[in-house]
């Protein structure tokens, strides 16, 4: 049985996009939201998200950024936004193909499980003109702890807990947002796990393939917070053939505390 961590916008293997992967026993209607819940978020070129948190800035996960081209268009409150440049963070390593097949072939995922956990999958763009229709996001910057709640948004096509969702599906439909529970943090990541149902919060979910750099916001004195970033999560069993979005899987979020000091320093324009 492998037990595999992926990101959620799966570079090696088909390109998918499940957002917002809800309970089986609530009304998908419940979970969908209008633009206006979050007007400061992103949508990367087919799939992924970002997050306005400067006039002229947008912070996504590293690994939404094209791989063998440039990005140059993002959008953001309907509107397409012109790119200037891309700043990834200088400790993101992109998960090497050689890797999956290994873990593939052989049911032992150790080698990624190191290599994603060590990787800073975050990343700056630059617009080429400030947004001037849509106020940014604060930055949360205490850190998370087990036990806190948080506010999670995305597009896409939703599974539910109990089917999960196939790869493959439609990259963007409606906007959801849903609520899960931090069971751990680390340096460079913070964690929930989808709940089933008998211990699940009233709006529990949790981010799908194709959602990589969705918000993970936090409630401060009314306020909702830019606390992380969708990245990866944690697979059990064949890596081609599980059905992702069950109950029980784990998804790890970039903690945005740990790189508030390069958050600050390239929009600053420092080195």
């Amino acid at each position: 049985m492998i037990r595999l961590f992926l990101f959620a916008f799966l570079i090696a293997l088909p390109s998918a996009a499940g957002a917002i992967v809800i309970r089986d026993d609530v009304d998908d209607s419940e979970y969908r939201v209008p633009a206006s819940e979050f007007p400061a978020l992103v949508d990367m070129p087919k799939s992924g998200h970002g997050v306005l948190v400067a006039p002229q800035w947008v912070i996504t996960a590293a690994h939404t950024i094209p791989r063998n081209s440039r990005l140059r268009k993002v959008s953001i409150n309907g509107k397409s936004r012109r790119v200037e440049r891309v700043v990834i963070h200088e400790g993101y390593r992109r998960l090497p193909q050689e890797l999956i097949d290994q873990a593939v072939a052989t049911g032992d995922a150790s080698s990624i499980v190191a290599f994603v956990s060590s990787s800073d999958d975050i990343a700056l763009v630059k617009l080429a003109k400030p947004v001037t229709d849509v106020a940014p996001v604060a930055l949360y910057e205490d850190s998370l702890r087990p036990g806190e709640i948080v506010k999670i948004i995305g597009k896409g096509t939703a599974g539910n807990g109990t089917t999960g969702y196939s790869l493959g599906v439609p990259s963007r439909t409606e906007l959801r947002r849903a609520y899960n529970e931090i069971t751990r943090v680390d340096d460079r990541w913070v964690c929930y796990r989808f709940d089933a149902p008998s211990s699940a919060l009233a709006l529990e979910g949790a981010l799908g393939n194709g959602d990589s750099g969705g918000p993970v916001l936090v409630q401060v004195e009314g306020r909702w917070l830019l606390s992380g970033l969708a990245s990866w999560k944690v697979i059990d069993g064949p890596v081609l053939s599980a059905k992702y979005g069950r109950y029980g899987q784990e998804t790890c979020n970039v903690r945005l505390g740990h790189y508030l000091d390069w958050i600050g320093r390239v929009i600053a324009g420092q080195p």
